[in-house]
């Protein structure tokens, strides 16, 4: 029988060292944007009951979740998503406080992702919820924070928006199923272009049209005039008109790493309104997700409307990495003093070691049983600086 005991499950890996330094960098850097912008943070349980995400809607589809069972036999998950948690947290402890709430997040979330796709079960999210307040103004917000948080992810980054609303209403022109509309949904989102041809070619209408033609609208702001003539009901026009007095806005202040995707239709279908990712230099896959979910909260029993994002710190943390590789740097740099001390005189030698960090230094504690050993792992970890502790005194040498 295969022994596991010496490898991490599939989707998931050890972070070590400079990876750990990373990761940390990006998420207290978001931190202090959301602190500085007046987010307050919460944090919900690893462990949700399996209801959480099923709710009255497929929110997930519960072969994306990682399930176990409590004490008492109930199906649990492990969380799979910061928002919904989140709605419940609003809905419940957080029902008798004012709006609107600003909230945010630094939390492991676990989802299962096919075999060989490239994508981590778990890691790491850092995002922000608004909960209430007028939507325009919420909108505008999480957008703004949205390229602030990727700027710090990287100097070479884009962000996409979309209106989820567009999709929704082309599909209930359509008058298909809700497993069809998956399937349009996932091959929209992929651009797969044959396939999505396939499973439209029953289809003969304007509707379908506007469905296959959705794809392939990505852009500048030149996509809104291409778009007009696949919007095919006074709502549809709508929908554009508000994404499009979006755009201006967010170009109009000067943020040039704007497109417009309208094939953008995220496969968690809680979002109501605007959607959009965010794409950095040196990573294939978003690094940021979010949208408006007007309706999520009211599942919980609280009728909020919100919007928000998640950024994948992880995701984030390995573009810094890359860059630092290629400047042939690193986040982990030697300690500037080793401490070794003699038999005896260890609590000694730990009370000095707390003396230099006083100063402002990085010290290594020796646990070596001699000198000899003590100063080898110095030259062959680029320290350049020994103290040595004794029972009469200090004596410090320079390597």
């Amino acid at each position: 029988m295969k022994r596991y005991d010496l490898l991490t499950p599939e989707g998931t890996r050890d972070l070590l060292f400079d990876e750990c330094v990373a990761l940390r960098m990006v998420e207290n850097k978001l931190t202090d944007i959301f602190l500085s912008h007046g987010y307050t943070e919460v944090v919900t349980p690893g462990l949700e009951f399996f209801d959480v995400f099923t709710l009255k809607s497929r929110y997930f589809a519960q072969e994306s979740m990682y399930k176990l069972t409590d004490g008492k036999g109930r199906l649990m998950v492990l969380r799979p998503d910061s928002t919904m948690p989140i709605a419940r947290l609003v809905a419940t402890r957080l029902r008798e406080e004012p709006l609107p709430l600003k909230l945010f997040y630094n939390q492991n979330i676990f989802m299962v992702n096919p075999k060989n796709s490239g994508r981590d079960d778990e890691f790491t999210q850092s995002g922000i919820e608004i909960l209430g307040g007028e939507r325009t103004a919420a909108d505008y917000e999480a957008l703004v924070l949205a390229v602030k948080s990727l700027s710090v992810c990287s100097d070479e980054f884009r962000l996409e928006i979309g209106e989820s609303s567009i999709f929704r209403l082309l599909v209930a022109e359509l008058g298909i199923d809700a497993d069809e509309a998956d399937t349009i949904q996932a091959l929209i989102d992929t651009k797969n272009y044959p396939a999505l041809n396939d499973a439209l070619s029953a289809y003969n209408c304007e509707a379908a049209d506007a469905l296959r033609a959705l794809p392939t609208l990505f852009g500048g702001v030149e996509v809104f005039e291409k778009a007009e003539k696949f919007m095919i009901t006074d709502e549809l026009r709508t929908k554009l008109s508000s994404l499009k007095e979006t755009y201006d806005a967010l170009a109009g202040s000067g943020i040039s790493e704007l497109k417009v995707d309208l094939g953008l239709v995220h496969k968690k279908n809680y979002y109501t309104g605007i959607i959009f990712r965010g794409f950095v230099e040196g990573y294939g896959y978003p690094v940021l997700s979010g949208g408006r979910y007007d309706n999520l909260i009211g599942d919980f029993g609280r009728d909020v409307s919100a919007v928000g994002f998640a950024v994948n710190v992880e995701a984030a943390a390995r573009v810094q990495l890359k860059s630092m590789e290629q400047q042939d740097t690193k986040y982990i740099t030697p300690a500037d003093v080793l401490v070794y001390a003699e038999k005896g005189c260890e609590v000694k030698g730990l009370m000095h070691c707390s003396m230099l960090i006083k100063e402002n230094l990085k010290v290594f504690n020796s646990v070596f049983a001699n000198e000899e050993e003590a100063v080898k792992y110095a030259l062959a970890h680029r320290i350049n600086r020994i103290d040595i502790v004794t029972s009469s005194g200090i004596t410090e040498k320079v390597l």
